[in-house]
C-alpha cells in the first residue's frame, strides 16, 4: 500500500514539474542539467552542506556553467546567480515588480506562510516596518542593562564552576533566553522550555525535500511547528487580556504587546494574528539559530587568533576598568567596541551562518544574456561572494581591518551575511547588541582554549561538529 501511495505521489509531482518546465522551454534558460524531477540537485546540496563544502559545490558549477544556472532544488526549476550584480538585480534590490520574497516550501511551511521572509509589496513594508521600529535605537538603549543580566545570570549557572563547557548549544540557550525575555515577555518556565524543544526541531527540518511522510525530518518540523504556533496563539490571547486591563503607557513593553497596541493606535498598519505568530517563530528561528552561531564561532576564533584575542581584550578591558564592581554595561560602552565588532563581521564573511536564500521570478527576467522564467526560484548563497578573491583579497585569510573605514570600500551587496537593500535583517542592531555584549563577559571573566580539533558542517545552518567543546578558566 505504501508503495502504491509512493509511486502515485511519484507521478504527480512528475507531471507538475513537466508541465512548469514545459512552458519554458522555449526560452534561453542557463546552462546545467535540472535532473530527477522534483528532487534535482537537492540531495546533493544537502549532502554538500553537512560536510561544510557547499561552497565548492557551488563553485564547481560556476566553473562549469558560468555565473548563471538552472538546477532542481527542494521541488522546483531554480536558477542560481553568483556575484555582487546579481545580487543587487535580482535578490535584494532588483525591479520593481519583477522578483519576490518566497522561501522554499519547507522553510515556508514550517516558518508560516505569513513570516516577513515570505512577504512582499505592501506587506512586506507593514510589517517589516513595525518590527523595525520597535528594535529601533529608543528601544535597544532601554536593553542594554537587562541584556546584560541575562548573560551574567548564565554565566553564573553554567560556566562559573565548570572546568570545560560546550559552547554552541550554551549560546543557542543564551540567546533563546535573551529573546524570550527581551523581546517576548516570555519568562522562564514550562511555556518556554516547550517553545524551545518545537524550535530544535522545526530548524532540523526548514531545509528539507518537502515531502510530508512521517519518517521524514520535514513531517517532524511541521508537527512542531504546528505545537509552537498553538502555544504562541495562547500566549498572544492572555496578552489580548493584559492589554485590556493595563495603562496605556506600558503598550510599548515587549515586541507582542507592542504589535497588538498598533490595532488601537495605527489601524492601518495592524498585523494579522498570523502574522504575529508567524514572525515571533521567525525572530525567534533566527535569536536561537544565527545569533547564537556567530558567538560561538567568534569564541572558536579567538582561540585560533591570538594577535586578535588580545586586541579584542584590551578594548573591553579598557571599558571594565571603568566600571563600578557589579555596575551593567551602558549604551555608551557598547558603542565603544569596534573592534569587536569588525572581528564579528570578519567572522560572518568567512563563516556566514545562514547559507544562502531564495527569491521568486513574477514575470521572466533578463539577466547576463539568460531568461529566468516568472515561477522559478532564484538561489543565492552568500559565501560566493564573501569568498570571492577580486573582491576581498586572500579571502581565506582573517582579518578584521578589512571593515576599517579607512580602508577601500567593499562593493555593495558583496557582504550580505545579514542581506541587503530593502532586505537587510530588520534585527541586525538587536544581534549586534546581542553579540557584543555577550562577548564582553566571556573575555572579561574568561579565558579559553579548545579542547579537541574540530570541523564545521551545516544542518542546515554552521555549526562545529562537536558543539566547540572549551576549557575554561574564571579570571580573579
Amino acid at each position: 500500500m505504501i508503495t502504491i501511495i509512493l509511486l502515485l505521489i511519484t507521478i504527480f509531482l512528475f507531471l507538475r514539474f513537466r508541465t512548469t518546465f514545459s512552458s519554458s522551454a522555449e526560452k534561453n534558460l542557463p546552462p546545467g542539467p535540472l535532473g530527477v524531477p522534483f528532487i534535482g540537485q537537492s540531495l546533493s546540496l544537502l549532502g554538500a552542506m553537512r560536510t561544510n563544502s557547499a561552497e565548492q559545490w557551488l563553485q564547481q558549477r560556476v566553473a562549469k556553467y558560468g555565473p548563471i544556472s538552472k538546477m532542481t532544488l527542494f521541488g522546483k526549476p531554480t536558477v542560481f546567480v553568483h556575484g555582487a550584480a546579481a545580487n543587487k538585480a535580482v535578490v535584494f534590490s532588483g525591479e520593481e515588480g519583477a522578483v519576490s520574497n518566497r522561501q522554499i516550501e519547507s522553510l515556508k511551511r514550517i516558518l508560516g506562510e505569513r513570516n516577513l521572509t515570505e512577504l512582499s509589496g505592501e506587506d512586506h513594508k507593514r510589517v517589516r516596518g513595525a518590527l523595525v521600529w520597535f528594535l529601533r535605537p529608543q528601544s535597544l538603549k532601554g536593553f542594554v542593562g537587562k541584556m546584560a543580566g541575562e548573560v551574567r545570570k548564565h554565566l553564573d549557572m553554567y560556566w562559573h564552576g565548570n572546568k570545560e563547557v560546550t559552547v554552541s548549544p550554551l549560546m543557542k540557550t543564551l540567546t533563546f533566553d535573551i529573546i524570550c525575555s527581551l523581546l517576548f515577555g516570555i519568562e522562564e518556565g514550562p511555556t518556554r522550555k516547550s517553545i524551545i524543544e518545537c524550535f530544535k526541531t522545526m530548524v532540523d527540518g526548514i531545509w528539507s525535500v518537502p515531502i510530508n511522510l512521517p519518517f521524514t525530518r520535514y513531517n517532524q518540523s511541521l508537527k512542531a511547528s504546528a505545537k509552537a504556533q498553538q502555544i504562541l496563539k495562547q500566549i498572544l490571547k492572555d496578552r489580548t487580556q493584559n492589554l485590556q486591563e493595563e495603562e496605556e503607557e506600558d503598550d510599548d513593553k515587549d515586541l507582542i504587546t507592542y504589535l497588538f497596541s498598533i490595532k488601537n493606535k495605527h489601524k492601518e498598519q495592524a498585523l494579522s494574528e498570523e502574522e504575529i505568530v508567524h514572525n515571533i517563530i521567525l525572530l525567534m528561528i533566527a535569536g536561537h539559530d544565527t545569533t547564537s552561531i556567530l558567538i560561538t564561532l567568534m569564541l572558536r576564533v579567538l582561540a585560533k587568533n591570538p594577535t586578535v584575542y588580545a586586541a579584542v581584550l584590551q578594548e573591553h578591558e579598557e571599558i571594565a576598568i571603568n566600571k563600578e564592581s557589579g555596575e551593567a554595561l551602558t549604551w555608551e560602552d557598547v558603542s565603544k567596541m569596534k573592534y569587536t565588532w569588525k572581528v564579528a563581521m570578519e567572522t560572518l564573511r568567512l563563516y556566514p551562518p545562514v547559507f544562502g536564500g531564495f527569491r521568486v521570478a513574477l514575470k521572466d527576467i533578463q539577466l547576463g544574456g539568460y531568461t529566468i522564467p516568472k515561477g522559478w526560484q532564484i538561489f543565492w548563497a552568500a559565501p560566493m561572494t564573501h569568498l570571492d578573491e577580486k573582491i576581498f583579497g586572500d579571502p581565506q585569510k582573517f582579518e578584521p581591518s578589512r571593515f576599517d573605514q579607512n580602508q577601500t570600500p567593499i562593493p555593495p551587496f558583496s557582504f550580505i551575511a545579514f542581506g541587503g537593500g530593502p532586505r537587510i535583517c530588520p534585527g541586525y542592531e538587536f544581534a549586534k547588541l546581542e553579540t557584543l555584549v555577550t562577548i564582553h563577559y566571556l573575555i572579561t571573566q574568561f579565558t579559553w582554549k579548545l579542547t579537541s580539533e574540530d570541523f564545521l558542517i551545516r544542518d542546515p545552518t554552521l555549526t562545529p561538529n562537536k558543539g566547540l567543546p572549551i576549557q575554561i578558566y574564571p579570571k580573579l
